[in-house]
């Protein structure tokens, strides 16, 4: 691995904050982080940065875009606060060749098709669009070698929740269906500027070379909202509206008197297969 170059003699970030009047703004899930202890570990996290591409969604003023241009990746951050544009140029100006970025909203970017593999993304996730972004990406999945990301703890924990724990759900299945989930570390509110209300949870994913199962993705889709629209229900009460409740479940072996957060994950893709024949 090639050592990390050492970071240029930049201004501090809460600076760079005050010149370009870059307060948070609620609107667009802003919190910055600041730490830069915190964000080398992110960065970190996503192993080898110096081939290919980092792709960084709401860099802000670029505290975590710091972290991963130190550890020498290329990086595209995409920004929809134009406020936040001429402070990323400027740092990219301090790291010649290694910053592109993208003023716009990242749910509107083709990201399967940004740089050179291998492609990385990593991103403290503006949490008002958190989970839109990953449903996005988990549809192209196989354009990505690795995904580390910042969610509200809430909704990482639902990443990686097995079976019987609170966060299981449609978003649980669909992300273990496609990616190897590991939490990775909470990050307490008093690390953003300003403090959310709520944990943080940095995950790491990564793509599975192949499905668990050979399944289409919008009958898994159809499937794991069907279930889960009714989760406290034994599962042939919403089955019913898939097929014959008691022919699906002989089929793929599941006890009709359970309910979806019981289910293992393969056990809903059987299904999801069996209804897309």
């Amino acid at each position: 691995m090639t050592e990390p170059t050492s970071l240029p003699d930049l201004p501090p970030l809460r600076e760079v904050i005050a010149r370009h009047g870059l307060d948070a703004r609620k609107a667009l899930g802003q919190h910055f982080l600041f730490d830069l202890n915190l964000t080398r570990r992110i960065a970190r996290a996503a192993g080898d940065l110096t081939t290919g591409t980092v792709i960084e969604v709401g860099p802000g003023p670029g505290g975590l875009t710091r972290a991963l241009l130190e550890q020498g990746a290329h990086v595209i951050a995409i920004e929809k606060d134009s406020r936040c544009v001429a402070a990323l140029e400027e740092l990219g100006a301090a790291f010649p060749g290694q910053l592109s970025v993208i003023e716009g909203d990242a749910l509107k970017q083709d990201m399967a098709s940004l740089g050179e593999r291998p492609r990385r993304v990593v991103a403290n996730l503006p949490y008002n669009v958190s989970t839109g972004l990953l449903i996005q990406w988990l549809h192209t999945i196989q354009a990505f070698d690795v995904l580390v990301l910042m969610f509200q703890k809430e909704v990482a924990d639902r990443l990686w929740a097995r079976p019987g724990l609170r966060g299981y759900s449609r978003l649980s299945v669909i992300t273990q269906w496609l990616c190897e989930v590991k939490p990775l570390f909470d990050v307490n509110p008093r690390a953003f500027t300003p403090p959310p209300k709520v944990n943080s949870a940095v995950v790491r994913l990564t793509p599975r070379p192949e499905p668990l199962l050979d399944v289409p993705i919008g009958a898994v889709e159809r499937v794991t909202a069907t279930l889960f629209g009714q989760r406290r229900k034994m599962v042939r009460a919403p089955l019913k509206a898939l097929g014959d409740p008691e022919t699906i479940c002989a089929a793929c072996g599941i006890d009709p008197t359970h309910r979806a957060e019981q289910l293992p994950v393969e056990a809903i893709l059987r299904v999801a297969r069996h209804v897309s024949g």
